[in-house]
């Protein structure tokens, strides 16, 4: 059997047995406090997990800077004055987890790296989500991600260190070429925050690496 067919075969099951087990309603444990967006796990390797997300999200534009702390910072800022009103349509909306960062790091020590910040819209207002400058929606369907749990705090280094964690994971799996041929080889990645800053325990976060099939 061609490794294509053997990979899409591998695939359809896991598909199957995630429906079979309840993956579709996997959530990390905060997510019982407050409203996640839920997904379906497809595949659960050595220190990664592959899963479908159908989601929308509000985000902001691009964001410069040298410190992911700073551009998350700047970017939760604009998001919570969204749900606090400052929309379209003057509109509260209910907080949601994760916030979400998208990282573009930069191509040297002295460049700026990119971040785009996104909160999980909620249910009830995914239909016609109000509207705001300098932010957008972006609409998950069918859209897959390599995922790696970590805990505590998420700091620039630490946030860098997992992600190569997860890449050094995928490595040798049958993902890895299917990820990297999807996100044309860049270093993207996203990170992902469900803990209020006030919670000092039990803490979680994730890393993604978001692709199409």
């Amino acid at each position: 059997m061609k490794t294509v067919d053997l990979f899409k075969l591998t695939l359809v099951v896991s598909l199957f047995l995630g429906r079979l087990w309840g993956g579709g309603a996997a959530v990390p444990p905060p997510c019982s406090k407050i409203e996640c967006p839920t997904y379906t796990v497809v595949y659960v390797g050595n220190g990664f997990e592959i899963r479908r997300y159908d989601s929308l999200w509000m985000s902001t534009s691009t964001i410069q800077g040298f410190s992911f702390l700073a551009g998350t910072q700047t970017g939760f800022t604009q998001l919570f004055n969204y749900i606090q009103g400052d929309n379209n349509e003057k509109k509260k909306i209910e907080m949601t987890a994760p916030v979400l960062t998208q990282i573009t790091p930069s191509d040297g020590p002295f460049c700026e790296s990119s971040f785009v910040v996104s909160f999980y819209v909620p249910e009830a207002n995914q239909a016609n989500p109000p509207l705001a400058k300098g932010l957008h929606t972006q609409n998950w369907v069918h859209k897959y991600a390599a995922v790696r749990q970590f805990g505590g705090f998420a700091s620039d280094i630490g946030v860098a260190m997992e992600a190569a964690a997860l890449e050094t994971s995928l490595t040798g799996s049958s993902w890895y070429n299917v990820i990297k041929k999807s996100r044309n080889g860049t270093s993207v990645y996203t990170v992902a925050q469900y803990n209020s800053p006030f919670d000092f325990f039990n803490r979680i976060n994730e890393i993604l690496f978001i692709f199409d099939m």
